[in-house]
């Protein structure tokens, strides 16, 4: 794997002229990976500004350290992961070192392994866990050249690679004309022109003999500092026209310049030397041996490449490769469009089919001058392989051109339909509208246009989960029911939780008419967990709680049974989840979001794990967990920032108003509230309101968390689990504020729900909110709320009733019990960290004459750094180095390095001391 520079050792040393200081950068990079850092770096700049020669001289300068190439290459830019395995291959020896769902992903990828598509983001963990198993014999740089040029599925995968190196004696450096949304955050170096006095330095090093002065002011003027063009441009030029007149068009782009000036020279050679370049240039994989095959058929032999290899313009060796990447598309674009068809036509003869099919289709698909079902089927074939590969872009971009080669209206519309799902699933949901246009035109039939508007409503609440999704979903599912009722019911379960998001913000559409319209959907032969939850959620919105509560029991206890299939369980089990915490069911929703992420985790579904920390997060702020609950916070962050996934704030801002920060809970309001109206997602705003409401009357500010909950309640219609929430925080304010009338009916309302459920969680809580607004019956009430809660896992709810149980005995003049129940209160939200509430039930302690606890010293963890204490902790929890890793997007080797300098702070040798360092232990969420 030792690199070495294959341009002449002249020319690298002339194209870094006036590159000091970048050299130094690329040093100072290469001696921190010498010493156990890990680096990524992007160099940037226009074409010829010296990038590729930056590279060389860092695979030169990197001595001791393995170094691996890569190039990414514009016609190979539809073939799946083909740069990463340029990088991977020669290593997938040591595939064995990697977690199973790594490696079966990886060997998935490049097609080695049969199996579902990987989730692209854990192909990006195996292949950072492949390059620090690599790295642990020496130092490891690798150089990505024309990274704008590779295939998508293997740019997703580096740049994440890139963002996540850590402490592997890693560096990652790529070079790009331009920094894509992909490589955002990662280190940049900006390429510039050369300045005037090296940029002459530089000129002297070519010119073949004395120049006119204003020619050379000119040629230096013009290319703007651009090595490659002022190397390139005066080659070939005429001593008149080095003695003067020597000009070209400024307006011209600067690439373009360059690019003609390998035009001409290219036309200056032979014939069969010309057409054995257009072979080369229309071949990405620069294999010799199948140019050569190709060449041959056309009676082009050996001595065709001499006057090109001769004029520096391409190495044929082990590998072809043009001097720069504008000469091969010099050589590529400057040949007819009947001879560049000629040249993948005799490329795609040249190549295997058995070995190869993917590439030898991509050719036949470039040789066609028109409609041809073979090739487009063999495309097809291209890209189901690809999909099954992961490579979601490449099976896009195969049955695009399928689609284009079709004849057949009807083939020619499926085929644009499924290029229009796989750009959607690749993340490039304009691309998919597009393609869509053309399943319009194509006359598509009932059954394909159906799914053509399910995809479109599918588009439209991925980018936007607001006013308009829930009739486009609903137009879907109503279209569907004829033609595919399984998949109607799937899609009026999409459409009600559409409508859950845009709330009182849906356009057309709302929560209640998908609910309508869902019953009248036909039913299927055999009800599965979703069929049962879409069953119980219509009657649940259209006949209300308490007759929808027992269909939706039903559906829970489906989705908790063990043969669950992971398709579904990844799919429903965020609507369960929520309905769970709905139906006041602490133990269901325990279970429940437990095994979500179990779930995610084991398939490797990292695109769903957002979802399933969020129903995890939200449960283990209801039990007190809220250490367990920071800790998933964490991992949700990293989470977002590896996948690039964003995640709306909302648990981050429960978990604040537990916690009684003020501050945090009104900065992500802000955010949140602005965002959701730009987007149209009424429950960003309810949400908002409501857990102002839970912060304020912690901090007992009541009039203020009645502002909140008016804004919670703006809209009327039921809204699940934010219903029931909101209704004990208004009657929570309402009472204090001595306004019982502005409650009267949300007791009422949460009364129903809570006896349609009859779970202790929800007759805990209306006990207590019944106590608060029924002072002469009160004590009944609280010590009934407390038998109810004191048997669940909401520990939160617990304490408050403790707080109100002994804020009323206070008042009546029992000090003695008003002290036991608020001494309670206290040491329950001091310990789970609840400090809002665990102030006011301080107060409330010091009115009624007792003194309160100081608080414990910190922790000694305080020394820790955030990252070194979520790693701690997990590691308390029992996940191994490789979990770990995983969970937080880093190598198993970063885990240890920062593990072993939390053992070092904390005084610690071993993982089995963890729990007696780190506070809370046994409050954390165990492995699940």
């Amino acid at each position: 794997m030792n690199g070495s520079a294959n341009l002449p050792g002249w020319r690298r040393a002339a194209e870094l002229t006036g590159r000091r200081s970048e050299c130094q950068m690329l040093d100072q990079l290469i001696a921190a990976v010498r010493a156990g850092e890990s680096r990524g770096l992007v160099v940037h700049g226009e074409p010829g500004v010296g990038k590729t020669a930056l590279l060389e001289y860092m695979a030169v300068q990197a001595a001791g350290c393995q170094v691996v190439r890569v190039a990414g290459v514009e016609s190979e830019m539809e073939l799946a992961f083909a740069g990463l395995h340029q990088l991977c291959a020669p290593q997938l020896g040591r595939l064995d070192a990697l977690p199973g769902p790594q490696r079966n992903a990886l060997l998935t990828a490049f097609g080695i392994r049969e199996g579902a598509a990987p989730d692209r983001f854990l192909v990006g963990l195996a292949v950072l866990g492949l390059l620090s198993e690599v790295a642990v014999q020496r130092p490891l740089i690798c150089l990505i050249d024309d990274q704008q040029w590779l295939d998508q599925a293997s740019a997703q995968v580096l740049s994440f690679v890139a963002r996540r190196l850590g402490t592997e004696s890693i560096g990652l450096v790529f070079a790009t004309r331009t920094v894509g949304r992909g490589l955002a955050g990662v280190p940049g170096l900006a390429l510039e022109g050369l300045s005037e006095t090296d940029a002459r330095a530089l000129l002297d090093t070519v010119l073949p003999g004395p120049i006119d002065e204003r020619v050379r002011d000119q040629i230096v003027f013009e290319t703007r500092g651009n090595p490659l063009a002022l190397l390139e441009l005066p080659r070939g030029l005429a001593p008149a026209e080095l003695a003067g007149g020597f000009g070209f068009p400024s307006s011209a782009p600067l690439s373009g310049s360059i690019e003609a000036k390998f035009v001409r020279q290219i036309e200056r050679f032979p014939e069969p030397t010309r057409r054995l370049l257009q072979i080369a240039a229309a071949d990405p994989s620069g294999d010799p041996a199948l140019i050569w095959r190709a060449a041959g058929s056309l009676g082009i032999g050996f001595v065709a490449a001499e006057p090109a290899a001769d004029a520096r313009l391409v190495a044929f060796d082990t590998r072809v490769r043009f001097r720069h990447p504008l000469a091969r598309s010099a050589a590529y674009w400057s040949a007819s469009v009947k001879d560049r068809q000629e040249a993948h036509r005799i490329l795609a003869a040249a190549t295997d089919q058995r070995l190869d099919p993917d590439r030898r289709a991509w050719h036949r698909a470039q040789a066609a001058s028109g409609p041809d079902e073979d090739v487009a089927a063999e495309l097809e074939r291209s890209a189901g392989r690809a999909q099954a590969r992961g490579g979601l872009s490449a099976a896009a971009a195969f049955l695009e051109r399928s689609a284009m080669l079709t004849l057949d209206p009807e083939r020619q519309g499926a085929r644009a339909l499924a290029a229009a799902q796989a750009k959607y699933q690749a993340g490039l949901p304009n691309a998919a509208l597009s393609l869509l246009s053309k399943v319009d035109e194509s006359g598509a039939d009932e059954m394909r246009q159906a799914r053509a508007d399910l995809l479109r409503a599918q588009i439209a609440f991925t980018v936007n989960r607001g006013r308009d999704t829930p009739s486009l979903l609903l137009k879907a599912a109503a279209r569907l029911e004829q033609l595919d009722p399984a998949l109607a019911r799937d899609t009026y379960l999409d459409a009600l939780r559409a409508a859950w998001y845009a709330a009182h913000l849906a356009r057309g559409t709302n929560l209640r008419d998908v609910a309508r319209a869902a019953r009248t959907a036909p039913a299927p032969p055999v009800r599965r967990p979703p069929d049962l939850l879409l069953d119980g959620l219509a009657v649940r919105y259209t006949e209300g709680y308490a007759t929808g509560a027992p269909i939706l029991h039903r559906a829970l206890r489906a989705f908790c049974r063990p043969e669950l299939p992971a398709e579904e369980g990844l799919r429903w089990l965020w609507f369960a989840c929520s309905t769970a915490v709905d139906l006041f069911d602490d133990d269901t929703s325990d279970i429940l979001t437990r095994r979500f992420v179990q779930l995610a985790r084991d398939t490797g579904a990292l695109t769903t794990l957002p979802l399933a920390l969020t129903t995890r997060i939200v449960v283990q702020i209801y039990a007190g967990k809220l250490n367990a609950a920071a800790m998933l916070l964490e991992e949700l962050k990293t989470l977002a920032e590896g996948t690039g996934i964003p995640t709306p704030p909302y648990t981050a801002q429960l978990l604040a108003a537990w916690q009684g920060k003020e501050a945090v809970v009104n900065e992500l309001f802000k955010a949140t509230t602005a965002d959701a109206e730009r987007r149209g997602e009424g429950l960003g705003l309810i949400t908002g309101g409501w857990m102002r409401a839970l912060l304020y009357n912690g901090l007992g500010r009541y009039e203020e968390a009645l502002v909140g909950i008016q804004q919670a309640t703006a809209w009327p219609q039921d809204m699940g689990i934010l219903t029931w929430a909101t209704l004990a925080e208004l009657i929570t304010a309402a009472a204090h504020l001595e306004q019982p009338e502005l409650a009267t009916d949300a007791l009422e309302r949460l009364g129903e729900m809570t006896r349609a459920s009859a779970t202790d969680w929800g007759l805990g809580t209306e006990a207590y909110c019944r106590a608060l607004l029924n002072r002469d019956r009160a004590e009944r009430y609280y010590e009934e709320a407390i038998d109810h809660l004191s048997r669940t896992r909401i520990r939160g709810q617990l304490g408050r009733a403790h707080l109100y149980y002994g804020e009323w005995l206070r008042q009546l003049g029992r000090r003695d019990e008003a002290r036991n129940q608020l001494r309670t209160a206290h040491e329950l939200f001091t310990s789970l960290g609840i400090s809002g509430f665990a102030e006011r039930a301080a107060f409330e302690l010091r009115a009624s004459g007792a003194a309160t606890r100081k608080r414990a010293a910190p922790a000694r963890d305080d020394e820790l750094t955030a990252q070194e204490a979520q790693i701690a902790g997990m590691a308390r929890d029992g996940l191994s180095n490789p979990e770990i890793a995983t969970r937080l997007f880093i190598s198993a080797r970063t885990v240890q390095y920062h593990l072993r300098k939390a053992f070092t702070k904390l005084g610690i040798t071993s993982r089995s001391q963890l729990d007696r360092v780190l506070p809370n232990g046994p409050e954390g969420d165990r492995p699940v």
